[in-house]
């Protein structure tokens, strides 16, 4: 009986912001035919059960603030699964090309000849729907920022305050530990009042928000307890359902 013949591939998948539902139906096919997935703590687990038996699952997640997997490690399972069972998944949360570094990954896994995919999945600030905000309304915002509230040396990113200038909506990424020097920087610019939102764990049964002006949203977040995986969202049509 001849051995299975190992065709090198990976395939950067999004899982979508949380919901297993939400999940694209060409990322449904991709983890049915994955023979090893590297997923990380931002993907539901219960995509994993749309996997076959014998497929391998390897855990390579990066909680904020405390332990991770380096990316030099993932980098190196990546090429060693691929080149050992064949077709790898790398299940990411909400879309990989977001702030999710999955690029990086497909860059490193075409250095070594390997057969790269991408799909796309559903990102975090496209969940705002579920708490009645839409990301553009006519007359209102006629644009969106989308911005990281994380940066190596600490520091707010320069576009926020370009945005600031704006009418756009603002959706800030990885920016809670952040937030009381985004809302003071709302607040120094005369735009304290400006109305904002929060939203953890966005499309999951224990969804959480919170809505405010961005000056007084870091006490809103303490006292309802949200604080990581969330979305910050900046702007008039985070009010909208108040109208």
């Amino acid at each position: 009986m001849s051995e299975k013949v190992i065709k090198p591939r990976l395939i950067v998948l999004g899982a979508g912001p949380g919901d297993p539902e939400l999940l694209t139906l060409k990322g449904y096919k991709a983890l049915q035919e994955a023979d090893v997935v590297l997923y990380d703590n931002l993907a539901n687990k219960e995509l994993l059960d749309f996997t076959r038996p014998d497929c391998e699952k390897v855990y390579v997640g990066k909680q904020p603030y405390r332990d991770y997997t380096p990316q030099e490690s993932i980098h190196e399972l990546i090429k060693h699964y691929a080149f050992t069972k064949g077709n790898v998944v790398r299940l990411k949360g909400g879309d990989p090309f977001i702030f999710g570094r999955g690029f990086e990954e497909v860059l490193f896994a075409r250095s070594l000849g390997i057969e790269t995919q991408f799909i796309p999945g559903i990102t975090s600030m496209q969940a705002s729907g579920f708490e009645d905000i839409p990301l553009t309304h006519r007359a209102l915002s006629e644009g969106i920022w989308v911005v990281t509230g994380t940066k190596k040396d600490g520091a707010l990113p320069k576009d926020l305050r370009l945005a600031m200038q704006s009418n756009a909506t603002v959706v800030i990424y990885m920016g809670m530990k952040q937030l009381p020097l985004i809302a003071q920087t709302y607040v120094e610019a005369g735009k304290g009042d400006m109305p904002a939102a929060i939203i953890q764990h966005a499309s999951l049964p224990h969804q959480k928000s919170v809505k405010g002006p961005i000056g007084k949203l870091p006490q809103l977040a303490e006292e309802q307890g949200l604080t990581y995986p969330s979305i910050i969202i900046i702007g008039q049509v985070t009010a909208l359902s108040n109208q």
